[in-house]
Order: structure tokens, then C-alpha cells, then sequence
């Protein structure tokens, strides 16, 4: 392919061997983060996902800085894996322990994890000079291989998520947004909350280490804020997120393929058209509405 032919299609397909894996992988992502992100939109947590997601991105770099300066390259405790769950684990663990009244230390905490995240993974990168890249991936997702180890692991980690949430889904809407009639009806809710806060915290530290923080946070906002507008119901509005997700995260590699762009920033921006469609095609509709309200009756 000469320097000034574009990329087609064709050609993607044609090198499905070498794209396989972070294509899949974009999409495995988007249905997972799509999926928990019904729960993050609707329970006004949209930074929840943002904040987790730069611990996850601070747990990677202190991984990286323990194998780099300390001599721990063989040491599990110093697996990036480990490093981003931990972190997130934390994240969640402060989240979850703020008893006050309609959580009102809430966005304090996030803002903190959030803060803390991306300034100590941008300080500990300037200590790493080998891994720059790695780190830079990790915030903006510009990463444009997987290897086929952390495949497996976010499709094995994604398959049991989805398919916990979707066994359960009846009870785990209840215990989020009508807790009160959760307990009526005998449902466990402080385990449902911790199973809902688990999930998203453990997808979060896993789709960051694979796909980046960027695209994580994006994934688990734009698909919901779209779904939650069209389905007619939570349940449903669930699978749609999913599916918006999916197709996100795998036409933005794709987009980024064929117009040479970071493919965290591509899988973000394809996320965003879609819910900009969707937010666009209700004004005319709410328009109308108010325009019927202001006329005055024959």
C-alpha cells in the first residue's frame, strides 16, 4: 500500500489475523462497560466509571514501576493485573463505605480518586521512560494490539459479568433504584450492591488495562445515556446499551484503521455520534411538544 492510498475495508478483513484481537476486544469491552453503565447513568454516577478507571490506570503504572526500578519483573504482585484491580478494588472500597446521608461525600471521593489516579500515573510514568507508551495507551487507549492471553481473560471476566447480571437482572435494578421495595420483597440488597459494585469495578480495572481509560469511561456513559433514551424500560434498556457498546468499540477500531486516528479517541467519538443522533432527534420531538402546550385551545 503505497503512502497516499487509503485503507479500505477490504483490507481490514484481509489482515483479520493481526486485528483480530483488539477488535474483539473493543467490542467485548463496549457490551460489558455498556451494560454497567445503564446502572452508572441512571444512579447519577457517571464519574464513577472515570474515577475507577484512572485508579486502574495508576494501579498499571505502580506495576510497571515495581518491575522497572525495583527488580520485580517476575514477582506477581507486580502484574499489571494485579496492580489495576487492586487499585480499583480500593476506589470501590471508599465508595462503599460512605455512610452519610444520600451519600453526600459521594462526588468528594470521587473527585479524589479520579485526581489521584491520573496525576500519580502521569508522575509515575516520568519514572518509567521505557514504559511511556504503555502509559499513554493506558490513558487514551492508543493501543492498537492485544496480546491473546488478555483477550481471553476480558472475554472469560465479560462472559461471567454478563451472564451473572443477566440471571439476576430483576433483582440488581431493584436493589439500585427502588431499594426500599427490594427489602419488601425479601431480596438481599446490601449483597446485590456489592455484587453491582463489584462488577463494575472489577470490568473497569480489566477493560482499562486492555482497551485504556478513555474509551472505558466513554463506553460506560455514551451507550447507556443513548439506550436510556430509546428502550422503554431498564431491562431492555440493558441489552440496547450493550449492543451500542459492542458496535462502538469495534467500528471505532475499525475507523481508526482505515483514517489513521488513536483508536481510544476513534471508539469514543463513534460512541458519541450515536448518542448525539439520539439526543438530536428529540429536539424536534420536544419542540413539538412545547409548541402544542403553548398554543392556546380553539
Amino acid at each position: 500500500m503505497t503512502g497516499n492510498e487509503v485503507p479500505t475495508i477490504a483490507q481490514f478483513f484481509d489482515a483479520w489475523e493481526l486485528f483480530q484481537y483488539p477488535a474483539m476486544s473493543g467490542a467485548i469491552a463496549g457490551a460489558l462497560m455498556g451494560w454497567l453503565g445503564v446502572y452508572v447513568v441512571l444512579g447519577r454516577m457517571v464519574f464513577l466509571s472515570a474515577a475507577l478507571s484512572q485508579a486502574a490506570g495508576l494501579g498499571v503504572a505502580l506495576a510497571f514501576w515495581l518491575q522497572i526500578g525495583w527488580g520485580m519483573a517476575d514477582s506477581p504482585l507486580a502484574s499489571p493485573w494485579v496492580g489495576a484491580t487492586v487499585l480499583t478494588v480500593v476506589a470501590t472500597l471508599l465508595l462503599l463505605a460512605d455512610r452519610s446521608p444520600a451519600g453526600t461525600r459521594r462526588e468528594a471521593i470521587l473527585g479524589f480518586a479520579y485526581l489521584a489516579g491520573a496525576a500519580g500515573t502521569l508522575a509515575v510514568g516520568t519514572r518509567i521512560a521505557a514504559e511511556v507508551h504503555d502509559i499513554e495507551s493506558l490513558l487514551f487507549g492508543s493501543a492498537v494490539a492485544v496480546l491473546p492471553d488478555d483477550f481471553r481473560l476480558l472475554a472469560t471476566v465479560a462472559a461471567v459479568i454478563l451472564a451473572i447480571h443477566a440471571w439476576g437482572s430483576r433483582g440488581m435494578i431493584q436493589a439500585a433504584f427502588s431499594p426500599d421495595a427490594a427489602r419488601v420483597r425479601g431480596l438481599p440488597v446490601g449483597a446485590l450492591r456489592v455484587v453491582l459494585f463489584g462488577s463494575v469495578a472489577l470490568a473497569i480495572s480489566v477493560c482499562t488495562r486492555v482497551v485504556g481509560a478513555l474509551p472505558v469511561f466513554a463506553l460506560s456513559v455514551l451507550p447507556a445515556a443513548a439506550a436510556t433514551r430509546l428502550a422503554p424500560s431498564v431491562r431492555w434498556s440493558l441489552w440496547l446499551a450493550a449492543g451500542i457498546g459492542a458496535f462502538a468499540g469495534f467500528a471505532g477500531y475499525v475507523a481508526a484503521f482505515l483514517w489513521s486516528l488513536p483508536v481510544g479517541a476513534s471508539q469514543t467519538l463513534v460512541a458519541a455520534a450515536i448518542t448525539g443522533v439520539v439526543f438530536a432527534a428529540e429536539v424536534p420531538i420536544a419542540l413539538r411538544a412545547r409548541w402544542k402546550r403553548a398554543r392556546p385551545a380553539a
